[in-house]
């Protein structure tokens, strides 16, 4: 079986690593600081070279590239296999962006995608509430249109990075009396709209990553909706599909599983490398396995974007299976550290500034988020193997 792409891409591949050589240095560490002034200039470097935002058009602030598959996978493996930061990616550039430009207006493609993609607008999500996560459909955030704004009044939490952002995307119920899944909306507020509160919520890791937000009285204008009045869940499926495979990327997994390669042939026990001996690089192989079968699945994916034929159940094994492996992948970097693994924040023997136990932490927080892996199970099962639906139990 040839899985190569042929020599035109072998081509593009060269150009993609000349670039990695000559600037790769100059890349942020990871994680990046969202709004350092170095995290900016090199994601204005991509995105001048191609390398972010390739397909959108250059009068959205992109690179205006032919959309092409290929080249778009030749660039995050090179980056993965290079360990160079890819440039940003978040809620708004990986969601949202690609939302506006299916389902957005001109004048909202125009304000918000190019400060987007540059960084300059963070954005986050608003859609689990207190009382709707799984079965999102259930949300009561309500929105009444008062003359031409929309007033809003509701709370959702669970809101990644709601308070670095500047503005939020967030499912409304607006049309009171319409089934629950016809009756939401999808709207955009700006976070520093009157009303609006922020609560942090600190998780295992130690920081405040997600959000509880309280909507009280928020007025908008009547423009800041995407789509139409109840069509906010199809909206909000179609940008779902978006985030599971943000969630459980291939490439971003690729690149920490090459840097466990890395700290296996660093790290020692009696002298003796941990990926010489036997037992230890059992484990890592199971692993490996995994991921190639993770980047196989993704093959799957493309195959089917190329030939214009859809692969639902590889789509749908994507985030399972990504976060799962990446919250291993981080677990068995803890184990090859020894005793400095149980280390974290704070302590002079700290290594490699404590991600690998950030990310195991992170990551578990992430098979819950974006659908809990058994949510996804049932999803793979009754939509992508055709299986009957779990029977819903007796009232009462």
């Amino acid at each position: 079986m040839d899985l190569s792409f042929g020599s035109r891409y072998a081509t593009f591949r060269e150009s993609v690593r000349s670039f990695l050589a000559l600037h790769g240095a100059s890349a942020p560490a990871v994680p990046p600081d969202l709004r350092a002034l170095p995290t900016l200039r090199w994601q204005q470097r991509l995105l001048e070279h191609g390398y972010a935002g390739r397909a959108i058009p250059t009068r959205y602030g992109g690179y205006g590239a032919t959309p092409d598959i290929l080249e778009t996978r030749i660039i995050a493996e090179e980056f993965a296999e290079a360990q160079v930061f890819p440039g940003l990616s978040g809620q708004g550039i990986m969601m949202l962006v690609p939302t506006l430009i299916e389902f957005g207006t001109e004048a909202q493609r125009e304000q918000f995608i190019a400060p987007t993609l540059r960084g300059d607008l963070i954005w986050c999500q608003g859609y689990s509430e207190p009382n709707a996560g799984s079965d999102l459909a259930s949300l009561t955030t309500r929105a009444v249109l008062v003359g031409d704004e929309w007033v809003i009044n509701g709370q959702k939490i669970w809101t990644s990075t709601a308070h670095l952002a500047d503005w939020m995307f967030c499912l409304v119920r607006t049309e009171l009396t319409s089934p629950k899944h016809l009756g939401i909306s999808f709207l955009l507020l700006e976070m520093s709209t009157p009303g609006i509160e922020v609560r942090p919520l600190v998780t295992m890791t130690g920081d405040a990553s997600f959000n509880e937000v309280f909507l009280t009285d928020v007025r908008i204008p009547a423009t800041q909706i995407v789509g139409g009045r109840g069509e906010g869940w199809k909206i909000a499926n179609a940008l779902l599909s978006h985030e599971r495979g943000m969630l459980g990327n291939p490439n971003v997994t690729l690149q920490r599983f090459n840097a466990l390669v890395d700290l296996f042939r660093q790290e020692t026990i009696d002298g003796r490398r941990l990926i010489d001996d036997p037992v230890w690089r059992e484990r890592l192989l199971k692993l490996q396995g995994r991921m190639l079968a993770l980047r196989c699945n993704d093959l799957r994916v493309l195959s089917g974007r190329l030939n214009d034929r859809s692969a639902p159940l590889a789509a749908m094994l994507v985030k399972l299976e990504g976060t799962e492996l990446r919250h291993e992948v981080e677990g068995l970097a803890i184990d090859a550290l020894g005793e400095l693994g149980v280390l974290y924040r704070g302590s002079p023997l700290l290594r490699d500034q404590g991600l690998w136990q950030q990310h195991h932490m992170y990551f578990l927080g992430l098979i819950i988020g974006g659908g809990t892996s058994q949510i996804q199970k049932n999803i793979i099962a009754e939509r992508g193997l055709g299986m009957p639906r779990e029977p819903k139990l007796a009232a009462g």
